[in-house]
């Protein structure tokens, strides 16, 4: 490896920079960060205005009162409850600002048997309403969670968390929100991205929810070069269902409408550090209404024919790449799962019936066709709606297993016999090291579908890759899987486009019990990511595809400053605008001025404190003009 030592000598500038004055958003310690209480309650004072009911038509009465209590004498009681979503709400994006994480924690009961779920609730830039589950209270008595970790995005409004679930009582105390400890991604570490730039793009996915704070978008810029939206690209994301039921009412209910609203912040921030994205997933069985299914989108409407399915699926698919044309036409959607795990283990089709609980093997797909000959058509109608260069893909998972893998060649290779449809195979490769020695699949079984899929001459990519283990003791026979695993897949680097890890940090994965990331919640590397960078080789000198920085967020890599422009104090990267990005570049070229060069004009630009010469001073002088202390136009400041 060439990584050099930058962490000590940046955070030291850093904190030269930030002695000038206090800068708005900036935490130095995570440990002073993480008392910082936002707002706390115990009810004892009799004090429940911080909570309301969830609307005019909730019924929901809020008090104080003796009946139960955990600490002290008082609670919040939530009573004359007529729905299950009726309850107590408390907002959120009055008391702190997007991208800064909080923690929450609640004591919970419930009248007669505690099933409470605690929940999150916004509204996005579009005027979306989106809801997300947070926790789940069940259980006699008291039930207790603890830090659950929440942060919103910018252009989110109406941010609140409630609570909900059946219609007797709810009572609530010790309730506390207190700012989350704020690290930040190692800089003195290789970037994923350039270390596999000769074999394939390295990728993650991310949601609304984990992209908010600022890390999660360093850590993202400085090592990948893909994006997947966790959720947000789903259809029960897509879908609206009030416009659909409007259409219905006007007697077409073939045309099914879609928004783009959910996933604005993903997509937004890829457009603004030009980051590829991997669409997914267009037809799925699975987070997709029921009601998709059903006559004039009602949820207890007669299943459709599969007539009328196959034209609200061309018009779904049709609908959703128009959007993405008209919306985001400078994204590079270089991917795009059209279908989604339509074969079982055994190598057999879903079941015909309704989704249900996640995890069903029921289809309504199968049970509108009656078996998986929807498949080709959804190519068919992909293929024809697609923007130019989107290549389209069959993703699954367990495709490791002999049965699936065998299906899936058959059906690729079928439904391509009389034409190219399918680009690709997703690999979703959701693996799990264990202890080691009984990883599964085994690196052999894994080797055998992955030289499989390549063999249809078919590209692959590897979309949604974890593995887990069963607790922090196993994570050096987590490394060596992983390693094992990515040295298979640069056995097949030829054939294989990208891999895509599913998620950033432990703490905010699907499987974060189970820890099967690269990174600790705290943003360090864990001994895995270092397993698939050690014995690579690769020239850290000239990184392909380096992301730019963006006002919202600084590049964690930059390309070597030396253009010519007039002179615009401040505008260190010579981009013509003067961001916090700025600041960065000259930490960057103080840190390592050999690497990060930075040319006349640009040294010119970047002394702004009053004393000559470029030091750590005028970037806390360009951080201050980021948090609207000065103002750009006041720089060069007089001394």
């Amino acid at each position: 490896m060439k990584g050099k030592n930058l962490k000590a000598a940046v955070a030291g500038i850093l904190c030269a920079a930030m002695s000038l004055a206090p800068v708005q958003g900036i935490i130095v310690s995570a440990e002073d960060a993480a008392d910082d209480i936002v707002y706390a309650t115990d009810f004892e004072d009799g004090d429940a205005s911080a909570f309301t009911k969830r609307g005019d038509t909730d019924t929901t009465v809020l008090s104080v009162n003796e009946d139960n209590a955990v600490s002290g004498t008082k609670a919040l009681c939530a009573s004359e409850r007529s729905k299950s979503w009726n309850g107590p709400s408390f907002r959120l994006d009055d008391k702190v600002d997007p991208g800064v994480a909080v923690l929450v924690s609640a004591k919970v009961m419930g009248q007669w048997y505690t099933s409470v779920t605690m929940s999150l609730q916004y509204t996005d830039s579009q005027g979306v309403d989106h809801y997300e589950n947070l926790a789940n209270f069940n259980g006699n008595g008291w039930q207790e969670a603890n830090d659950i970790k929440i942060s919103y995005s910018e252009g989110q409004t109406n941010v609140c968390v409630y609570f909900e679930g059946g219609s007797d009582n709810i009572y609530i105390d010790d309730f506390v929100v207190k700012k989350a400890p704020v690290y930040h991604p190692e800089s003195d570490i290789p970037s994923l991205k350039n270390v596999y730039s000769k074999y394939f793009k390295i990728g993650t996915a991310v949601t609304t929810k984990e992209l908010a704070p600022s890390s999660t978008k360093e850590l993202i810029l400085k090592h990948f070069n893909s994006i997947t939206a966790g959720n947000e690209l789903k259809p029960d994301a897509l879908l609206d269902k009030n416009a659909c039921l409007a259409m219905a009412a006007d007697g077409d209910d073939t045309n099914p409408q879609i928004s783009l609203a959910s996933a604005s912040s993903i997509l937004d921030f890829a457009r603004k550090n030009n980051i590829p994205v991997r669409g997914h997933v267009l037809v799925w069985h699975s987070q997709t209404p029921d009601w998709f299914f059903k006559e004039n989108y009602e949820d207890d409407g007669e299943w459709v024919s599969k007539e009328k399915m196959l034209q609200r699926m061309e018009n779904y698919i049709k609908n959703v790449f128009a959007a993405v044309k008209e919306e985001y036409s400078d994204v590079n959607f270089y991917a795009w799962d059209v279908v989604n795990e339509c074969w079982l283990d055994d190598g057999n089709p879903r079941k015909p019936g309704e989704q249900g609980q996640s995890g069903s093997n029921n289809s309504a797909w199968v049970q509108i066709f009656g078996d998986n000959s929807f498949i080709k058509p959804a190519f068919e109608f992909a293929k024809k709606y697609a923007p130019e260069g989107t290549k389209l893909y069959y993703n699954d998972f367990n495709e490791y297993m002999p049965q699936k893998t065998a299906a899936i060649v058959k059906m690729v290779e079928e439904i391509n016999s009389d034409g190219h449809y399918i680009d690709g195979i997703g690999m979703q490769s959701h693996l799990d090291a264990r202890s080691g020695s009984d990883a599964f699949p085994s690196v052999s079984v894994y080797e055998k579908a992955v030289k499989a899929f390549t063999e249809t001459g078919l590209d692959v990519q590897v979309t949604e890759l974890d593995a887990t283990v069963p607790d922090t003791d196993h994570f050096a026979e987590q490394a060596q899987y992983y390693s094992d695993i990515m040295d298979v897949l640069v056995k097949y680097a030829d054939k294989i486009s990208s891999v895509v890890f599913w998620g950033t940090t432990d703490d905010q994965s699907w499987r974060h019990t189970q820890y099967p990331l690269l990174f600790n919640e705290d943003y360090t590397a864990k001994e895995a990511f270092y397993s698939i960078v050690d014995d690579i080789e690769y020239d850290e000198e000239t990184p392909p595809e380096t992301t730019t920085a963006t006002d919202e967020t600084p590049a964690v890599t930059t390309t070597t400053v030396s253009a010519e422009t007039e002179t615009l104090y401040g505008d260190a990267n010579l981009d013509k605008k003067v961001t916090i990005s700025d600041a960065v570049t000259i930490l960057q070229y103080l840190a390592n001025g050999e690497k990060y060069a930075l040319g006349e004009q640009a040294m010119k630009n970047a002394d702004v404190d009053g004393e000559s010469g470029v030091t750590g001073k005028d970037a806390g002088v360009i951080q201050l003009v980021d948090a609207g202390v000065y103002d750009a136009s006041q720089l060069p400041l007089k001394k």
